[in-house]
């Protein structure tokens, strides 16, 4: 790695855009310092998830490590404490940390995703506080989406006017990452007007219970099982409109997604190799004395080698695309952004749709290069399709490549923000 020493963003110089607003200069790339720093960490993660994953124990102590080593503050500028990584870099290290154990990166989607709306936010004593909060190691996560019988585009859960703030009530499931968070991103809707809001709420009282009641076939320890609100209280600087969200959440939200998917090809590379060299027994119709020197083996790991390579630069592109989309918002000139955003959704969209096939094939091929004895419960090798599959479902690829077309053919934009619900 190169060692030079980058350059450090200077907070205190801030010039001022065409409607009077200050926004940070952007930051460097910080991924040479940070991936030192963090690898480590993630060698350590990943000796323990196997253990994981048969035992299904949800990873507290791997996400107190990455709380206390501040990788929840990587986007953070370092005049606050944080690493002053660009987007770029953040799409990198969750590749690794993916690699590592992809359970941990989806469980810290929306602490990232928050983490983001504060920075284009607007500058104050505010955004200054969420900053500090961030780089003392606190982190946040999601409750969105409401199961049951709920019609598309309403909410049920409710935030109710009291005293000095608010108190929440509801729902949510697939909250993922709010067991082990200190805060919950809760999308709700005010009782007194009606308007979408998102509200912070500490899970440090007893309002909030979690439940790790998750029953999906992979990703089982990200927490994304239910949060229940009871009389929850939100103070009232914790409350924001939901119009005033990053407007690029959905590309930041769907590139979290891709680089799971490519830590997860990286990671069946990673197994399929040590396995492979550490296998002994050969079939009587095979091609050679070690299956490390079968020429038809070593067919099927290149392959499975070229497609976590491809996944792994889809990833990094489109990661490159949105943080476009976030320097269009926080500069000065910000007319660039429309467009920026755009290019950053449909570039987002693309890469689902192309890390797709490759991934699941990478993962599914790791078999062809083994023995049945790849299948055992304890080397649970199974996960890394159980996990590609399950990551995949969660933005259905055909409304994706339908958008896709849609653009190609026609420029017609695509929907920003979506929902789910009864039609």
């Amino acid at each position: 790695m190169n060692t030079k020493a980058l350059a450090k963003v200077d907070l205190a110089t801030e010039e001022e855009d065409e409607f009077g607003r200050r926004a940070p200069l952007l930051p460097t790339s910080e991924y040479e310092t940070l991936a030192r720093r963090f690898q480590p960490i993630f060698d350590r993660i990943a000796a323990g998830a196997v253990e994981r994953e048969r035992t299904r124990t949800l990873p507290y102590e791997p996400i107190r490590w990455l709380k206390e080593a501040g990788f929840g503050a990587v986007r953070v500028p370092r005049d606050y404490g944080g690493g002053g990584a660009t987007l770029s870099d953040l799409t990198r290290l969750l590749i690794e940390l993916a690699e590592a154990d992809s359970n941990l990166p989806q469980a810290l989607r929306a602490h990232f995703g928050f983490v983001e709306d504060r920075l284009v936010s607007a500058p104050g004593p505010e955004r200054d506080a969420w900053l500090k909060r961030f780089a003392a190691g606190e982190i946040v996560g999601g409750a969105w989406t409401e199961t049951g019988n709920v019609k598309l585009g309403d909410v049920i859960t409710r935030l109710t006017p009291s005293g000095n703030g608010w108190l929440l009530n509801g729902t949510k499931y697939y909250s993922t990452g709010s067991i082990f968070a200190d805060w919950i991103d809760v999308y709700t809707r005010r009782a007194d007007t009606g308007a979408d809001v998102i509200a912070l709420v500490s899970t440090h009282q007893a309002g909030v219970e979690r439940h790790d009641d998750w029953n999906g076939f992979g990703q089982r320890t990200t927490g994304s099982g239910t949060t229940v609100f009871k009389d929850a209280f939100v103070e009232d600087e914790n409350v924001f409109s939901f119009g005033s969200r990053f407007k690029y959440q959905t590309a930041f939200y769907q590139l979290v997604l891709v680089a799971v998917l490519a830590g997860i090809a990286k990671a069946a590379e990673r197994d399929v190799a040590r396995h492979v060299r550490d296998r002994t027994r050969v079939y009587s119709h095979g091609n050679a004395r070690r299956p490390a020197e079968d020429i038809q083996i070593q067919q099927v790991v290149g392959r499975i080698a070229a497609d976590a390579y491809a996944a792994e630069a889809i990833a990094v592109r489109a990661g490159e695309s949105v943080h476009r989309a976030y320097e269009a918002y926080v500069t000065p000139d910000s007319r660039r952004a429309p467009e920026a955003h755009t290019d950053a959704e449909i570039e987002s969209a693309k890469a689902q749709v192309a890390i797709a096939d490759i991934v699941l094939r990478a993962t599914g091929d790791l078999f062809n290069a083994l023995g049945a004895s790849a299948t055992a419960d304890d080397k649970a090798l199974d996960r890394h399709w159980r996990n590609a599959r399950t990551v995949l479902s969660h933005n259905p690829l055909i409304y994706k490549e339908k958008i896709l077309g849609d653009w190609t053919l026609n420029r017609n934009e695509p929907v920003y923000v979506w929902q789910i619900g009864q039609g």
